[in-house]
């Protein structure tokens, strides 16, 4: 028999928000890291109180609270990527951005959680702007939504070519690479994700699955390209594998609840 070295795992980290509900956020990266065989760390942002059916209140953690979570995880492992999230405010944006600079980490999966992919603004303008000119030009990879896109590029989005215009401009602020997600698209484009990391522009398509149950989508999916870094894929590769990840997890989401169900993270199991 084989003797398994726990030592050797790989290991990966989430910057987010909790959502009581289980579908998104912290709950969502840590169930698609282990589905990766990739040991999950948390540092927690804020506190929702959350169902299917949407969010009811939320809670900020203090800067100091994230900082000692980070800097209390990052003296101890070695952390093979980070994704970041939900970060609510402006302050825990400059923290996340000034704590990732001063462990010099840079392979960071930046979702810019700032908009839904309805068109819903989830945090102000102050945090939105210091989010386009600290965090993004930290990331290895940015997952910008249409309308996240739209504000971060100062374009809007309507067409192919303007997604693969937007992912050009979000380039220009720092971002290694910039995945522009389709999720809020129409038609043809609903399942098609734009790819730019200064010489590749590809368009990246995928079956479209029709259900209901999409929520948490977008977290699963940075998840899963930082689970993917951390197994020590490239970042296109990541994102190719991510993607398929999504899509089969959709396939298999969840009807639990009286609204909008997560999808199915551990498919294979069901």
């Amino acid at each position: 028999m084989t003797s398994f070295d726990g030592s050797q795992i790989p290991i990966a980290m989430t910057i987010a928000g909790s959502d009581s509900g289980g579908g998104a956020g912290i709950q969502a990266d840590l169930r698609t890291f282990a589905f990766h065989l990739v040991h999950g760390t948390s540092v927690l942002t804020c506190v929702t109180a959350q169902n299917t059916q949407g969010v009811t209140r939320v809670d900020a953690l203090s800067v100091e609270s994230v900082t000692a979570q980070f800097e209390t995880v990052m003296i101890d492992m070695r952390i093979g990527a980070i994704k970041t999230g939900m970060l609510l405010n402006q302050e825990i944006i400059k923290t996340v951005a000034k704590k990732l600079v001063a462990f010099g980490f840079g392979n960071v999966v930046v979702d810019p959680v700032m908009v839904s992919r309805t068109g819903a603004q989830l945090i102000d303008d102050d945090a939105v702007k210091t989010m386009g000119e600290t965090l993004i030009p930290l990331a290895a990879i940015a997952t910008p939504n249409r309308y996240e896109a739209q504000i971060l590029a100062g374009m809007e989005i309507h067409t192919l070519e303007d997604m693969q215009a937007a992912a050009q401009r979000i380039y220009k602020l720092g971002a290694r690479s910039v995945l522009v997600k389709g999720g809020g698209m129409s038609g043809d484009l609903k399942a098609v994700d734009v790819w730019f990391d200064g010489d590749r522009l590809e368009v990246l398509r995928t079956e479209v699955i029709e259900t209901i149950h999409t929520h948490g989508t977008g977290c699963t999916l940075s998840a899963a390209i930082a689970a993917n870094l951390a197994l020590g894929k490239s970042r296109f590769q990541s994102v190719v594998d991510a993607k398929n990840y999504v899509t089969e997890a959709l396939k298999y989401a969840l009807a639990i609840g009286k609204g909008q169900g997560p999808v199915g993270h551990f498919f294979p199991l069901l």
